[in-house]
């Protein structure tokens, strides 16, 4: 079985520049509860996932360039909704991000936590426009057993390639040399098992404070954008029952 690939994109500083530029368009578009709340397009989605510690929202705005962007609040556990911006040229925007709640955080009431978990899974699996799953994963603490669970849920979509995967390490400025290998070590052999030969599975180590992996990133997802095919024609399935 073949290890996830770590190697960067080859193109210079003109296209991380360039892609940089490109993430740094994205703009707030519209939030929903319900998958129904959506609007209904033909583009390709990206969906940012991950514990509700792992810093999601922050990694969203470093990668934008802006500040408010996504909310990052104190309190994990906020993101109730799934929050959608666009991004590209306003009059011809090239793609979605869907900031989808965070996962794992005790302290939410059992109810709504369950509604909102719900509405993950649901966009997860039956979301035609999905393209891309980015995971945060804490880098200190690697893939528990929570995010081993996301993993083996949109793995039939990696399989098959409908979907690919890129693994942000987050906090990676928390470690030394030594730690920063063993994480993605541990990373990679967790990936690894997920058996998806023919999908493109990325990841690497992620600072929004050290700005480390940032232009990686950018150019990683404006690649696969730019060479993600229309969503194939289905049956309105995107309102889960």
């Amino acid at each position: 079985m073949m290890t996830p690939p770590l190697a960067p994109l080859v193109g210079g500083a003109d296209a991380t520049r360039h892609a940089l530029a490109w993430t740094h368009t994205a703009r707030f578009l519209t939030t929903a509860s319900r998958l129904d709340q959506l609007p209904a397009h033909e583009l390709p989605e990206i969906a940012f996932v991950g514990r509700s510690n792992a810093g999601k929202s922050t990694a969203i705005n470093t990668l934008a360039q802006q500040r408010q962007l996504a909310y990052a609040s104190k309190t994990p556990g906020r993101t109730q909704h799934i929050n959608l911006f666009e991004v590209g040229p306003k009059d011809a925007p090239q793609t979605y991000w869907a900031d989808l709640p965070g996962y794992g955080y005790a302290a939410v009431a059992k109810t709504a936590k369950a509604r909102w978990q719900e509405v993950m899974a649901d966009y997860l699996r039956v979301r035609r426009n999905l393209s891309c799953v980015v995971q945060m994963v804490d880098s200190r603490h690697g893939f528990t057993e929570l995010d081993r669970q996301l993993l083996e849920f949109v793995a039939p979509r990696l399989a098959n390639g409908e979907v690919r995967l890129l693994v942000l390490l987050t906090k990676a400025d928390k470690l030394n040399r030594k730690e920063s290998t063993d994480a993605l070590r541990k990373a990679q052999a967790v990936l690894a098992a997920l058996s998806t030969e023919a999908s493109d599975i990325r990841i690497t180590l992620f600072s929004s404070l050290k700005r480390q992996g940032v232009g990686e990133v950018a150019e990683i997802l404006h690649q696969w954008v730019a060479t993600t095919p229309p969503p194939l024609a289905a049956p309105d399935h995107d309102a889960a029952p």
